[in-house]
């Protein structure tokens, strides 16, 4: 058992491998300074490609500490994570989900392996043996499975090699808060036609919490003790040279303990904010106080089958299959603190299946195109008897909110694509794809000892398109520019209060986007430079219930939502130094609407069109978007230096710095709205010698506390200083 435990700050750091597979099929390996990208399901040369994206490597994931999502936001431009314990929010421009819940869709899709994971929950899912992460920012859908409408992340991890014999890594790790772990994978060739690869990931640590219970005496609950499994199982036919068969299949148990959270008002030094009153109960983001019982557990599994048949003359037929389950269980004291009784408990199992067919033209053609259908059939299930429940305290159904039932959720799609050189510098793409969505709720609930039943359905439906042109103006040079409209479907509100509330409307942007990319110094630098600019309409928020303010209310905001910006990216190869660095400029403001803060008490109605404007009833007008920095920035750099007889030292670091940002719409900082900057560095000393390499590594290097996420109240902390040693050998 010791061989399976593995460290957070271990991700492979074995370059990615460029076997045959369906999404990197067979293609001559890429010239210097070239990154190839398959995630508009062809290879595709990033720099002469009319979209904004990155491409991290395996390899470039562990040079930068980045195990899993919530470190990929300090390594690419445009990327925000915020973690909120069960569930996390993912968000590239500005655009993607600002509020938590399961009724909402999310607009930043991501795909493991070519097929879309679970929308909300099960997020914490590592990154081991990957072989690229790859970023696309702006709306996707014309060319791939789901619709997004600000991005998509591609994870892809390594496929197994026809005849590339027997190879792989092991990397174990040692590390603080009693870290301790290891990883690997192995390709193990069968056949002359069949491999398969195998690989496992594990983790225990110690949480980063000191918890005192009631009267200061000792918690006796979880403070986040991490003890993470997971494996996969990976298999590649190829029958003929016509044929490809790849399937994989994850598992994945992840005990992240407990997300212990404290009250946002422990981080101010003063009450009220402003005074020079001390506040007696301020202390640091990881010294808090709880007195009831914490876990946060997820479970999963998933199969991917991808199967691609090439026609004689190049056409591809191409199926990515998919079905995944788990259960995700969640108990938190919700007030953070062992003097009051408020608890959340829920237990929640989730099914998803999908199906994407697509025909995909030669790339030697004047003419290309790409046809192709999708669905999604996802279902949430809040198990019985009644296993999601808030209250104070648990245990007294007068005073308990209780909800058990289904909420089922399905998505058709077809859609396409087609290309033509107009001369052989200019390319043309057209697309389009049209949608049909469906929700339904079959809940029932126990609201304060009364029953209420909740059986609602809504539905749908639109047609996005993208327009594209892309010039190469040089050897080194390429121009883009494109328009394109991305969608997320409405959906159904919980039932709080007598009757079903009203369910909420689709939401539609259109984003603008020009970009520069160029080459310089024999390819050796690679810069990238582009301009955005989105229209949101009927933009889906979280607002007080209009007749009832203390209760939420998903809404559509009736005016326009404007998010516009620029990036930049340059990445830097000259000898043994390498440079890389990334930023994002942003500018958010909503569209008119009036709307009552759910944590303020009120009385009065307020109307999401005409208020009227009051104390509790606000214009929130031109207020910039939750989750939504208006900077983000990373660097990094690395120097390898040979030490004679084969042996070299690579001194490396990575900076990552994310503007402050609103936490909820309504921008109070009395509130704990404003979350703070993070500045976060990571570091690493690697000694190799053959095919050995030893690490010392760091993250969070400054140990900056600073509050990741807020929920219902709650300041959740980001993780602080982590080092160690790692190991790895490849074979």
């Amino acid at each position: 058992m010791a061989l399976l435990w593995a460290g957070d700050a271990t991700a492979q750091a074995v370059a990615a491998d460029l076997g045959a597979s369906t999404e990197q099929a067979e293609s001559p390996d890429p010239a210097q300074g070239e990154i190839v990208v398959t995630a508009r399901r062809r290879n595709e040369n990033l720099q002469t490609t009319p979209l904004s994206g990155s491409v991290l490597s395996g390899t470039d994931l562990a040079n930068k500490g980045v195990a899993n999502v919530d470190a990929l936001q300090f390594a690419s431009p445009s990327i925000v994570v915020n973690n909120f314990g069960q569930g996390i929010d993912f968000n590239v421009r500005g655009i993607g989900k600002g509020e938590h819940n399961t009724q909402t869709a999310t607009g930043v899709i991501t795909y493991r392996d070519g097929a879309p994971t679970f929308p909300g929950y099960f997020q914490q899912e590592p990154y081991y043996d990957v072989a690229n992460i790859q970023v696309l920012r702006g709306p996707q859908g014309t060319i791939v499975g789901q619709n997004a409408t600000g991005g998509a992340v591609f994870v892809n991890s390594n496929d197994p090699i026809i005849g590339g014999g027997y190879h792989g890594y092991v990397n174990a790790n040692v590390g603080n808060y009693s870290e301790a772990g290891a990883q690997g994978a192995l390709n193990i060739p069968v056949s002359d036609t069949l491999a398969a690869r195998f690989a496992v990931f594990g983790t225990r640590r110690n949480g980063f919490y000191d918890i005192t219970g009631p009267g200061g005496t000792k918690y006796t609950g979880n403070n986040g003790d991490v003890r993470q499994l997971a494996g996969r199982f990976s298999l590649l036919w190829k029958p003929t040279t016509q044929l490809s068969i790849l399937s994989k299949t994850d598992v994945d148990y992840l005990d992240m303990g407990a997300y212990p959270a404290s009250p946002y008002t422990n981080q101010f030094r003063n009450l009220p904010i402003g005074s020079a009153t001390p506040n007696p109960n301020y202390r640091d983001l990881f010294d808090i106080t709880a007195n009831s019982p914490q876990e946060a557990r997820d479970k999963f599994y998933r199969s991917i089958l991808r199967v691609n048949y090439e026609f004689d003359g190049g056409l591809q037929l191409r199926s990515v299959s998919a079905y995944a389950k788990g259960n995700t269980k969640y108990r938190a004291d919700l007030d953070g603190t062992a003097t009051r009784n408020n608890t959340f408990f829920d237990s929640v199992d989730e099914r998803q299946i999908s199906q994407e067919l697509t025909l995909i033209s030669p790339d030697t053609k004047r003419l290309t195109y790409l046809v192709g259908v999708f669905g999604l059939w996802n279902k949430y299930e809040f198990l019985p008897p009644f296993q999601f429940v808030t209250g104070v305290p648990l245990g007294n159904r007068l005073t308990e909110y209780r909800l058990q039932g289904t909420n089922p959720n399905r998505s058709l799609a077809a859609f396409g694509q087609i290309g033509f050189v107009i001369t052989p510098k200019l390319k043309l793409e057209l697309g389009g794809r049209y949608t049909a969505s469906r929700s339904r709720n079959d809940i029932d609930v126990l609201q304060y000892g009364v029953p209420i039943v909740a059986e609602q359905e809504t539905k749908s439906d639109d047609f996005s398109y993208k327009a594209s042109i892309g010039w190469e103006a040089g050897r080194d040079h390429y121009l883009y520019g494109f328009v394109a409209t991305g969608f997320k479907p409405g959906g159904l509100n919980v039932p709080v209060g007598l009757g079903n509330p009203a369910p909420f409307g689709a939401e539609q942007v259109t984003s603008y986007e020009a970009g520069w990319k160029a080459n310089f110094a024999d390819r050796r630098i690679r810069t990238s430079v582009s301009a955005f600019y989105n229209d949101y309409e009927d933009f889906q928020v979280t607002i007080g219930n209009p007749t009832i303010p203390v209760f939420g209310l998903q809404v559509n905001v009736p005016g326009k939502t404007k998010i516009y910006g620029f990036e930049a990216e340059a990445d830097v190869k000259l000898g043994a130094f390498t440079f890389d660095v990334g930023m994002n400029v942003l500018h958010s403001e909503l569209g008119r609407f009036f709307a009552t803060d759910p944590r303020i008490p009120a009385a009065v109605p307020c109307n999401i069109n005409t208020g009227p404007a009051s104390a509790s009833c606000r214009n929130l007008k031109g207020m910039e978007q939750s989750y939504a920095p208006n900077f983000t920035f990373n660097v990094g750099a690395s120097y390898e230096i040979a030490l004679g007889g084969g042996a070299t030292l690579t001194p490396r670091a990575n900076y990552g710095h994310i503007a402050p940002q609103w936490a909820t719409l309504f921008e109070n900082p009395a509130l704990g709205d404003r979350l703070e900057a993070r500045n976060i560095v990571n570091a690493q000393l690697a000694l190799n010698k053959g095919s050995v390499t030893v690490t010392a590594y760091a993250t969070n290097l400054t140990d900056q506390h600073y509050p990741a996420a807020l929920n219902s109240g709650l300041y959740f902390a980001g993780p602080p200083q982590q080092y160690g040693l790692k190991v790895l050998k490849a074979f």
